[in-house]
């Protein structure tokens, strides 16, 4: 043993880091070796069992596999180990029963990666000296060994430097991704072979040491939603316990108060953008985003993600829910993620769950790369595929010509987006709100809340200054575009009263939007394919592109229409295709079912009433339209009956000349009965109803007191309900002109509050009520007031303007 070499390798805190160069120069002194062939023999000592291990794993790397610490035994004195011994990664086989049960089946098995194979060195410590000694060495392999060019890519080889994670760390800082990075570390090292681990050692790398800063600085975070919560207790806050880690705490989430009320309003679609989440971002960010009522973003919470299982998703929205207290939205976008797919539908089961297309945009131009640099064609080809088919037919036809046509059958990620296809391509998802101006828009950005405010270098010491700004900023162009739509009346292109009740109903973008599906009517022709009674079928489409024809299909009676498009269904906004079968039917008026409250100026009113109808004109306007055109639809039946012959027809007219009679006398006994009531004209009862009473005015005087009383009981009950009527759109009109002057005294107060922000620094906020009478009604109006007493009266002036 004396004559034996001993060999010593250096090991570091964060487990074994051999340069092979180096660990071939040492192996070199000590061995005198002249040909640099370094092979394990029986009796080669070292100075420890991790000398032996990083001995073993030199030698692997330079033959080609991997390896692994495979048994040991200890001693029976003290417990220690005495023999270890190491194996090629490939030694044994699986144990299929562990990964299978008769209930269970794994959905992704991993590959085989176990072949039996017998290469191995054993080491065995000396009880004298302390110091280990290769017992057994086995070099023969049962399988192919890996060229040197691959070697990097064996896991007991993946191992990143020390000089590594000192230009990774410099990089991630400078807001760089890991696909730059190792870009960067290859060229630095010259080639991926030498940079000594892949991407996805990268991506894990980063992942963790972002998450170890994040645990450092999380107490900052912490302080600070202590503080709002104690400025204003109705500021939520939740903190998840971290089970695994118990120093460190788990996700982060925050509310604040408008964001819950905002979401009492708008929070029928909601996205979780998680864009921050990615190693690009030193912040793990992902605020819960709307749509407000013109069509920007707003907040509906926050959360940092220090945990990113299915448990810390599951919790994350389970509190956010409980923060909006309870209430489910009709749709829900992610990112195209199968943990946050799994939490989704454990706590939102009835919501519509859709993957960001504009996420998984981005990444067809990561994982296609070449495909995109090889075709420039290919990206337009893939918008058209998704964006601008009509059917689900048209789609499946366009997906597989395009794989077909770029020879992309067998990428895998395609075959998985084609397998998720029903919850991200538009066609699969045009029968649910989700609150967009159109389901064919393409995908360039998405309209995130804190889009230039929060990037990839923002460190969490800058973080709530941003939040805060963006916040401001988001309110102040909010109550400009509330300015807007009150003082400053769109432009009518049309003398269609639609357009005019639209443009009094809606925001100034959502008029906006509607007027171009009003105008775009002007060049589609709508010709009736079907009619089955009350129920019209419709067949849409531009002169000369019959081919293209979209089916409407309108009842007449519920003055409700449906169109192949959806577009009403997925954005809220009445298609062009549906406005031109309004057209064609004389609907003077868009009917109360598609005027969505979330889109009108109105958005935020607490009017009860607004079921009855948003304005009397337009009840009227419609109730009449309704009248004109069931009795239009009636009559051309009527008519096509009639005409079929002489005889029919002559009596057609002899009943017609009758039924005129009868109109005739109606309307003159209506007329004798309002000026009689002194009363304003209401609706009047049904058509059978009101013939049998004109019938019973006519008679001399009923033959039973019976009788009489019902006549007359009838007569105050159609008084009674004239009088609820009227003061019903009375009431309307009061509280729809409160709700108007409500809202222009709120923008009065904010357009004051951000005149004076930049001129008077503030001091302090606090949330106060401010009551002011409008109509004999209270409304209250919350406000931030500074403490100085200049700015205190300034905002009472405000008021009285």
């Amino acid at each position: 043993m004396d004559n034996e070499e001993v060999l010593d390798f250096d090991v570091d805190d964060d487990g074994i880091d051999i340069e092979p160069n180096d660990a071939i120069d040492m192996l070199d002194d000590t061995t005198n070796s002249s040909d640099g062939d370094l092979e394990p023999y029986e009796g080669l000592e070292f100075e420890s069992e991790e000398s032996a291990k990083a001995f073993y794993n030199s030698y692997a790397r330079r033959i080609g596999f991997s390896t692994r610490v495979s048994s040991s035994r200890r001693s029976r004195r003290d417990g220690a180990i005495i023999q270890r011994q190491f194996v090629c990664a490939k030694e044994g086989f699986r144990n299929m029963n562990e990964k299978r049960t008769k209930d269970r089946e794994i959905k992704r098995p991993r590959t085989i990666t176990r072949v039996g194979c017998k290469a191995s060195l054993s080491v065995k410590m000396h009880d004298s000296s302390g110091k280990w000694a290769v017992s057994g060495f086995v070099k023969e392999h049962n399988h192919e060994l890996v060229p040197p060019d691959q070697v990097h890519c064996l896991r007991s080889h993946r191992q990143i430097s020390g000089p590594a994670k000192t230009l990774i760390d410099t990089l991630q800082a400078a807001g760089m991704g890991p696909r730059r990075i190792m870009s960067a570390l290859i060229k630095e090292y010259g080639g991926i072979s030498r940079v000594g681990f892949t991407e996805v050692d990268c991506r894990n790398y980063m992942r963790n040491n972002r998450q170890k800063s994040i645990q450092g600085e999380i107490q900052l975070l912490l302080d600070y939603l202590r503080q709002m919560n104690a400025d204003n207790p109705s500021f939520f806050y939740s903190v998840e316990d971290d089970h695994h880690h118990h120093e460190s705490v788990g996700n982060v989430f925050w509310a604040d108060p408008k964001a819950i009320t905002d979401f009492t309003y708008f929070g029928d679609t909601v996205t979780f953008d998680t864009t921050y989440r990615s190693n690009r971002y030193r912040l793990p960010f992902a605020p819960f985003t709307g749509v407000n009522h013109h069509g920007q973003p707003i907040l509906f919470g926050c959360a940092f993600i220090v945990n990113e299982n299915e448990a810390s998703f599951v919790w994350l929205f389970k509190t956010w829910l409980a923060a909006m207290s309870g209430r489910s939205p009709v749709s829900i976008t992610t990112d195209h993620d199968a943990v946050i797919r799994a939490a989704v539908m454990q706590v939102f089961p009835e919501a519509r769950h859709r993957f960001c297309k504009w996420h998984i945009f981005k990444k067809c131009q990561e994982k296609l790369s070449h495909v995109f640099l090889r075709h420039p064609s290919f990206e337009s080809d893939l918008h058209k595929s998704v964006n601008l088919t009509d059917s689900v037919e048209d789609f499946e036809s366009c997906w597989f010509s395009l794989l077909d046509k770029y020879e992309l059958r067998d990428h895998d990620w395609l075959q998985a987006l084609y397998s998720d296809r029903r919850q991200w391509v538009p066609v699969y998802l045009r029968d649910t709100f989700f609150a967009e101006m159109s389901s064919t828009q393409r995908s360039d950005s998405i309209n995130s809340y804190f889009d230039g405010y929060i990037n990839a270098s923002t460190n969490l010491s800058q973080f709530f200054k941003l939040y805060e700004k963006a916040l401001e900023s988001r309110l102040e162009k909010e109550v400009k575009a509330d300015y807007d739509t009150m003082n400053s009346p769109p432009v009518l292109k049309t003398p269609s009263p639609m357009e005019k009740q639209a443009s009094e109903l809606y925001t100034r973008k959502l008029f906006t939007r509607f007027q171009e599906e009003l105008v775009g009517t002007l060049t589609f022709m709508a010709s009736k394919a079907d009619d089955d009674g009350d129920l019209g079928t419709y067949q849409v489409a531009k002169y000369g592109e019959t081919h293209k024809a979209h089916c409407v299909k309108f009842n007449i009676l519920e003055m409700r229409a449906n169109c192949s498009c959806q577009m009403f269904e997925f954005s809220g906004i009445v298609c062009r295709h549906i406005l031109a079968v309004f057209r064609v039917t004389n609907l003077l008026t868009l009917p109360p079912y598609y005027i969505l409250k979330r889109w009108t100026r109105n958005a935020k009113s607490s009017v009860i009433f607004d079921d009855y109808g948003l304005h009397a004109y337009d009840n009227y306007l419609e109730s009449h339209t309704v009248r004109y055109n069931t009795l239009r639809h009636k009559a051309f039946g009527f008519v096509q009956e009639a005409g079929k012959s002489l005889y029919t027809c002559d009596v057609a007219l002899v009943a017609l000349q009758e039924a005129a009679k009868t109109v005739s006398l109606e309307m003159k006994n209506e007329v004798r009965r309002t000026m009689a009531n002194g009363h304003v004209k209401g609706n009047s009862a049904s058509g059978g109803e009101q013939i049998l009473r004109n019938e019973d005015s006519q008679q001399d005087e009923p033959e039973d007191e019976m009788d009489k009383k019902i006549i007359e009981l009838r007569n105050e009950l159609e008084l009674a309900n004239r009088r609820c009527e009227a003061y019903r759109t009375n009431l309307l009109s009061v509280l729809k002109e409160m709700e108007d002057q409500k809202l222009q005294v709120s923008i009065k107060v904010q357009n004051i509050k951000i005149s004076l922000k930049d001129s008077l620094p503030l001091i302090e906020t606090r949330e106060m009520f401010v009551s002011m009478k409008v109509h004999e009604v209270y409304v209250y109006l919350p406000i931030k007031q500074n403490c100085r007493s200049t700015r205190s009266s300034l905002i009472p002036n405000a008021l009285n303007a």
